[in-house]
């Protein structure tokens, strides 16, 4: 097998992180701009495949993770990273704020020690509602809410463009990607792991376990035993017509049960209005499916919090799977073996908290590099509604995706450079091509064009959205 080593480094990688989702972006973000020579290794063919593909897109505070917990302290961390870096990478933010909505007795009875944990988890600014003084708020609400309260720091974001800034900026600075090489084995020899994947082999003096839905069982191919079992949990959503939109200002929550955080009804950083998810206990680790009847379900629980919905078209459906385990927090641990360590049962909260596992990861590891002295910002392409787009400024070439306003410029610029999408599905989340009204119906052929002979999963090969 070919060992891949950073150029000019016959000694290989000091990291190696294992899984290109949100999490494994920071991790490699994080440690490349420490110093460290930084590879990332994905089984996929494209980065953010796995759990990191499918989520809510809210950008959390943190008011309701168990007090005290890590997972508390890694969404604390991460909120305030994203807010200090989201300029300088062209990450957009939109300032919604968030409503917990009581819509029955015993959800009223819960708000209080909910708003208490709040106060204790640091969000000082909350305040209680009335059902009138919820529905001044959002006028759209049914007439049925009891009470609530407001939570002004939660925020909407782009799903994907997070990942993609983190990883780009880790390739800037040095870091290396490699796709198709799935982890087989594991080796630890002379004071550093000696990895064969199925793209080659790798040396690297750390290894860290940020592989998802499989980080049970890279721990065993790698540090020979696991201390949890993933338990996958799928997420339905519907996702509506940009005409919804209008609907709901805020994020609106339900009060959370021991299990899940509930059916949240909000806006998306692309103009449309999404329900979801579901929490659905499941054993298939590689197939989210949609079903009819949960998609209902969805639809029924989102008309009853805003009735006008009933008269708004869905514009897609889609479900993605949670890397759950054993226990709710996180599973991060640094004593399987020498110098290795998991980053494992990120579920719900990977998005908002990856920066800050990042960050606590870099101070488990007590790695000794050399910082670059003025490390590269690289700047993502804006694709949500607050901002510019790239269909607005002159030499585009032209509007390939007329429903999400995707241009010809844009296309091909995902489909360049050290981070070229690989897949359709890769293609979509860079830019949104596919995701509007028709769902790719006029664009698909235009598409498949563009991208002859140059995605690694062609987009007429089975699986390829």
């Amino acid at each position: 097998m070919q060992t891949v080593e950073p150029a000019g480094s016959p000694s290989g990688f000091d990291v190696a992180v294992i899984g290109a989702g949100v999490v494994g972006c920071a991790l490699a973000r994080a440690f490349t701009l420490a110093g460290a020579r930084v590879v990332v290794l994905e089984k996929a063919v494209d980065v953010l495949d796995g759990a990191s593909k499918a989520n809510s897109a809210i950008l959390h505070t943190g008011f309701d993770a168990p007090e005290g917990s890590l997972e508390l302290a890694c969404i604390r961390e991460g909120y305030a990273l994203y807010h200090e870096v989201r300029q300088r990478l062209g990450l957009p933010l939109v300032r919604a704020g968030a409503m917990v909505l009581a819509w029955n007795a015993e959800e009223v009875a819960g708000l209080p020690a909910l708003m208490d944990q709040a106060v204790a988890n640091g969000m000082t600014d909350i305040h209680p509602l009335t059902g009138t003084e919820a529905r001044t708020l959002e006028p759209e609400l049914s007439d049925r809410v009891l009470a609530g309260f407001r939570v002004p720091g939660e925020h909407l974001i782009d799903p994907w463009s997070a990942a993609h800034g983190y990883l780009m900026q880790a390739l800037a600075n040095g870091a290396a990607l490699m796709r198709q090489a799935e982890v087989l084995t594991g080796r630890h020899s002379g004071g550093e792991w000696h990895l064969a994947t199925t793209a080659g082999a790798i040396t690297a003096g750390l290894v860290i376990n940020a592989a998802g839905l499989w980080g049970d069982e890279v721990d065993r191919r790698v540090a020979g035993e696991s201390w949890f079992t993933i338990k996958p949990r799928k997420g339905q959503f519907v996702v509506y017509d940009k005409t919804a939109a209008a609907l709901a200002g805020h994020i609106l929550l339900p009060v959370p049960t021991r299990i899940t955080k509930g059916i949240v009804v909000c806006r998306t950083a692309f103009g449309n209005l999404l329900v979801g998810p579901t929490a659905e206990e499941q054993e298939d680790r590689e197939h989210a499916t949609v079903e009819r009847d949960t998609l209902q379900a969805l639809m029924k629980r989102g008309t009853e919090i805003l009735p006008a919905l009933a008269g708004h078209e869905v514009t897609a459906v889609y479900a993605g799977l949670r890397p759950g385990t054993e226990e709710k927090h996180y599973r991060i641990r640094a004593d399987l073996a020498p110098g290795y360590i998991c980053v494992g049962g990120i579920r719900s909260t990977g998005l908002s908290a990856a920066l800050g596992i990042a960050a606590h990861v870099v101070r488990l590891a007590r790695g000794s590099y050399a910082p670059p002295a003025d490390p590269v910002w690289p700047e993502m392409p804006n694709i949500s509604v607050d901002g510019q787009r790239d269909w607005q400024c002159p030499g585009h070439g032209g509007i390939v995706c007329h429903c999400e306003l995707v241009t010809r410029r844009e296309v091909e610029a995902a489909l360049s450079g050290p981070m070229a999408a690989g897949s359709l599905a890769g293609l979509k989340r860079r830019t949104r091509v596919t995701m509007g009204r028709c769902q790719g119906f006029y664009c698909s052929a235009e598409l498949a064009r563009l991208t002859e002979g140059r995605l690694a999963q062609p987009m007429l090969e089975p699986g390829h959205d």
